[in-house]
């Protein structure tokens, strides 16, 4: 027992590396399912670039959204700002503002990054579109001190269907990969380099120290998973207490719950400040003596007059 406490532990622990580990496989099995199941190169100059650029780039594009559209920091900031513009803003700081945003795009940024990496490693999709340009520079870097077919025939090099010898069209395919793989490497290397300094940006200008920004990370993730699930815990007892009222005609047991403005208030984006010693809006919140003398809601009704319902 001791033994899968510790395992179990130990995943916790590294529960960010195993998540882009398990990203990284789903982005090289995608990858993989693209190139052999989907993309066919038509091998012609007028469609080549524009081809394979979209299989190089739209998954990237796809995966940028998908990654801002999941982040829950993203929808804090957002929820409600177009009612409360002062809310992308709190205390005034839009520096801090655009930090978060910065942040949230960077994070969001790791999976399409991925996607780059992998589609250039493997050179495919950058063979396609690089044999369809048509500017002279390219072509002369390519089919330099090579015969005017090699420029007639550069598109229909990805595909079996060149009248260029085979060692000639090897020739174009390895120059076409290796310089896909090249830029793969940079990429990885330039998006390493910059996520090292980041980093040592970020914790150099931290307020607080290393074992005080390990807890604070601790506190955060147990506050979610308790949040979580005592919401659900208290959305039963709630939606049980209404069920029950309804279904025999009584008046409903009291049921005291936070009002509007503590939803708001716990809901809002956290920002330290050295003269607070709070890990999170919540805690802010549930410490402050004048909070606790707030009135709770007498019932959980969406007031539709003021435009504040749910679908």
């Amino acid at each position: 027992m001791d033994n899968f406490q510790s395992i179990l532990r130990f995943l916790v622990n590294q529960k960010t590396t195993i998540g882009y580990s398990f990203m990284a496989l789903l982005t090289i099995g995608g990858e993989r399912i693209f190139s052999m199941v989907s993309f066919q190169c038509p091998c012609n100059h007028d469609q080549n670039f524009a081809y394979g650029v979209t299989f190089l780039l739209g998954p990237a594009a796809v995966l940028l959204i998908f990654g801002i559209f999941s982040s829950t920091r993203f929808w804090r900031l957002y929820t409600g700002c177009c009612l409360n513009p002062m809310k992308l803003c709190p205390r005034g700081n839009c520096f801090g503002c655009l930090r978060v945003f910065l942040s949230i795009f960077t994070g969001a940024c790791v999976a399409p990054i991925m996607w780059l990496c992998v589609a250039l490693l493997n050179g495919t999709f950058y063979e396609c579109a690089v044999s369809g340009l048509d500017d002279s520079l390219v072509v002369d870097l390519f089919c330099k001190n090579k015969t005017l077919k090699c420029r007639e025939e550069l598109a229909r090099v990805p595909c079996d269907r060149s009248k260029l010898s085979s060692e000639e069209r090897m020739e174009l395919l390895l120059m076409f990969r290796a310089q896909s793989q090249i830029l793969g490497w940079c990429i990885i290397i330039i998006g390493a380099f910059v996520g090292l300094l980041g980093t040592c940006y970020k914790n150099c200008r931290s307020q607080v120290s290393y074992l005080q920004l390990k807890f604070w990370k601790s506190y955060i993730d147990k506050e979610k998973e308790r949040f979580d699930a005592l919401a659900i815990e208290y959305a039963t007892k709630l939606a049980e207490r209404n069920l029950e009222s309804f279904f025999e005609n009584k008046a409903p047991d009291p049921f005291p719950f936070p009002n509007h403005k503590a939803w708001e208030e716990i809901s809002a984006y956290y920002t330290f400040s050295r003269s607070e010693q709070y890990y999170s809006t919540l805690q802010r919140y549930v410490e402050k003596a004048e909070n606790r003398n707030l009135p709770p809601e007498k019932r959980p009704v969406m007031d539709v007059e003021h435009e504040t319902e749910m679908n």
